[in-house]
């Protein structure tokens, strides 16, 4: 049967129009983005660049060569398959550092032999990819792109990481909680984010060094003072929050 040339340019119109509103759209993940260049890293070598870093408490549960890096947080390892950093968020693909962080991950990883500690609490995210602590001659690579402003935090509970501990002085985080009903996730701006103690009732700033002790069922995430408060929560007498 044909089909007049009015309808032929009304599914031309539909079409374009559909194409301009997916680019509109495109996944940018929280939105992190970050200024720095692949120059600051370009000239440096491995050793320049893992020499600034302590030695990682975590355990190589598995290792493999990383065949292909996908993003900032993403890798493929031999024997693994795919692997998302835990505790960390990169910037999306076309988002503004994403291939800076990329870049890093690249030189320090790709065609490699690298270690993972796996997260014990949740071995895998929702696509199936393995979460785990990435190492690189010993260092806690996941540390290194928070440290560098390379990555957000990405607190996702149950975890057995707590990437807080990792963290810069001017990192920035997305915190989510899927384990109470009471928490609330979103991105965390200036005024920060609190953690609650569902036993004892008491919040904490997240760098709070009690946050480490608490265990994983007990953890509640509020996105501000007041909403800790509401739910009944009193301030931890060490930080204050």
């Amino acid at each position: 049967m044909k089909i007049e040339r009015k309808y032929l340019f009304a599914i031309f119109i539909v079409l374009m129009l559909a194409a301009a509103m997916a680019t509109a759209t495109a996944y940018t993940g929280t939105g992190f983005s970050h200024h720095k260049s692949i120059s600051e890293y370009s000239s440096l070598s491995l050793n320049d660049i893992l020499s600034k870093y302590s030695d990682t408490d975590c355990k190589a549960e598995a290792s493999g060569i990383c065949t292909k890096v996908s993003d900032g947080d993403t890798i493929e390892v031999e024997g693994v398959g795919k692997v998302r950093f835990v505790g960390v968020n990169t910037p999306e693909k076309g988002v503004e550092g994403s291939d800076t962080s990329a870049y890093l991950v690249k030189k320090l990883c790709l065609n490699r032999e690298v270690s993972l500690d796996i997260d014990d609490s949740k071995h895998t995210d929702k696509y199936g990819r393995t979460l785990a602590v990435v190492i690189v001659d010993g260092k806690n690579l996941n540390e290194i792109l928070l440290k560098e402003g390379l990555a957000e935090i990405m607190y996702m509970p149950p975890s057995e990481f707590y990437p807080y501990n990792w963290a810069g002085e001017n990192t920035t985080s997305y915190t989510h909680s899927s384990t109470a009903s009471s928490s609330s996730s979103g991105a965390v701006g200036d005024s920060g984010s609190y953690i609650g103690n569902s036993n004892s009732h008491k919040f904490h700033y997240p760098t709070c060094s009690s946050c480490s002790k608490i265990a994983e069922k007990n953890k509640v995430v509020f996105n501000s003072r007041d909403d800790a408060i509401n739910q009944g929560y009193v301030p931890c007498k060490r930080c204050n929050p």
